[in-house]
């Protein structure tokens, strides 16, 4: 009886797998589906670049703003670095710089170095001997893009890459297709066409690079199988340097330049509004081709606004201001790595909904292995967290986030190399060597008293700098870091304290 009555259930299966399916049995077989992904990064967008906090009045982001009413908006998300590479390579890795050793934005340049090393030399005004950073993604690697497409995903990569030219660029690292296969820092030459990319031309004079990766991306979507689920970087060149943008928008942004306001270049401005143009035109093919319900879309920069180049068109000006945040791009400050952030994950974020918890752009690595079901690599170190209960609106058992930065890029708010623990309320910044008797120096801030980084603290609450200097003791020791070292050319007589934070033109001299 019991082999009788397997027989009679195997047989009804089978039947059912090949009559007509129903409108229940085909939704319940779209819900099985894996869900997509579709990564946005963009480039040097600061936190005050957007519509999401309040912060401006010049920009004009509705598309971001779509995307937030359908997801998570981040009000506490950090950048792994001030500067993009490092990031770039925290997110495909789950590690921070001090682990995987790429600290500076090197990675197009000829020199091949795969480990982090400390320079033998420094000026004699400096304390401290910084750090040669890694300039290429090794491809040992299990890269996002690796594990995703073992996990039977078509993978692609559309824009911005900066780890490193052929061998190591993203074809290497477990992408199907990478657009415009460009190692540089931005794009070829401009935003608007004429470029300069090896092979890759522009359909028409005066295209704009941005709208043509979104096209590049949108057309790829519509050429997949249905079937078979989707991993894309979609990684803007915007808003990064060479500043240049469509004259139509200059020209309607410069109307509306409030010189009061410490943002007042209509070349960003309309930069800006051509990124978000681009994430507009990407939510609508999703939307068309009923993707919406099954892809996992994020956003986010790869570090902090930029306001140390000018602007000769804008008269001079920077790109932009970070306000209320202090410093930017290449600064240790929030300026340079508190960053704009928006996850929507159909069934785990609720749309609209906002969190202040704090996370970092590498905790995306072990949250979409996680959440998608890809196994975790063994043998890898992953220095991120899992936010899932952050997207379902919970907290996270989180003790601190770190930021390494051993290297000292004279820009406006600088630092000496440096590396920061952000606890609760709390950041401190340890500044290398840079106390008396080579002793590291700090600077201790409450953010949610002094989002502005106005009063340093470290005078007056010693025990509070002491609990979160063995954290950044015990990252160092944890990730292996190579951190830098005292300088032994040290000349107290060319020390002049007073230029730090100073942009190198106006350093004073001895």
């Amino acid at each position: 009886m019991k082999r009788r009555a397997f027989l009679k259930t195997a047989a009804l299966a089978t039947a059912a797998s090949i009559l007509p399916q129903t409108g229940d049995t085909l939704a319940a077989a779209e819900k099985t589906k894996p869900m997509n992904v579709v990564f946005i990064l963009a480039d040097d967008l600061g936190w005050s670049d957007t519509t999401l906090y309040g912060t401006t009045k010049l920009y004009k982001t509705p598309n971001i703003e779509r995307l937030a009413k359908r997801g998570m908006t981040f009000t506490r998300a950090y950048s792994n670095s001030p500067l993009c590479s490092p990031t770039r390579a925290s997110i495909l890795t789950g590690q921070t710089p001090a682990r995987h050793g790429s600290t500076s934005p090197v990675h197009h340049t000829k020199a091949v170095r795969m480990k982090a090393s400390v320079k033998p030399a420094a000026h004699p005004r400096q304390k401290a001997l910084i750090t040669n950073s890694v300039t290429r993604l090794d491809t040992r690697l299990p890269t996002l893009g690796k594990l995703m497409k073992q996990a039977g995903y078509t993978t692609a990569h559309f824009g911005k890459w900066h780890l490193g030219p052929e061998p190591h660029s993203p074809l290497q690292h477990g992408f199907d297709v990478d657009i415009p296969h460009w190692p540089g820092p931005g794009p070829a030459g401009s935003f608007v066409a004429p470029w300069r990319f090896k092979k890759f031309k522009a359909k028409y004079p005066g295209e704009h690079i941005e709208d043509r990766m979104a096209d590049e991306t949108i057309n790829w979507i519509k050429s997949l199988s249905k079937d078979k689920p989707f991993f894309i970087n979609y990684w803007q060149f915007s808003v990064h340097a060479p500043f240049n943008a469509k004259k139509k928008l200059i020209d309607q942004y410069r109307k509306k330049i409030d010189k009061t306001s410490p943002q007042q270049s209509p070349t960003y401005a309309a930069m800006v509004h051509s990124l978000d143009d681009a994430i507009g035109s990407l939510l609508d093919t999703i939307d068309k081709n009923g993707l919406a319900e099954r892809t996992v879309i994020i956003f986010i920069s790869d570090n902090g606004g930029n306001m140390y180049n000018r602007i000769p068109a804008d008269g001079n000006v920077t790109p932009t201001s970070n306000s209320p945040l202090r410093g930017g791009k290449a600064s240790m400050y929030e300026g340079g790595f508190r960053v704009p952030c928006i996850v929507a994950w159909p069934g785990v974020t609720k749309p609209g909904a906002r969190s202040d918890e704090i996370i970092q752009a590498s905790d995306f690595y072990p949250t979409l292995l996680n959440g998608l079901g890809v196994a975790l690599p063994k043998n890898h170190k992953i220095d991120a967290i899992d936010i899932m209960p952050a997207l379902k609106g919970g907290k996270l058992n989180r003790e601190a986030i770190f930021t390494f930065f051993p290297h000292s890029p004279p820009v406006p708010d600088w630092l000496p190399p440096s590396m920061s623990v952000h606890s609760g309320d709390w950041k401190l910044i340890r500044l290398f060597h840079e106390g008396e008797n080579r002793a590291h120096d700090y600077r201790l801030y409450n953010l949610a008293e002094d989002i502005g980084e106005k009063n340093n603290l470290a005078a007056s609450h010693p025990e509070k700098v002491k609990t979160l200097d063995r954290m950044i003791e015990k990252h160092i020791k944890e990730t292996k870091a190579v951190i830098p070292k005292p300088n032994p050319r040290f000349d107290p007589k060319q020390y002049k304290p007073e230029n730090i934070g100073v942009p190198a033109s106006k350093w004073q001299a001895k």
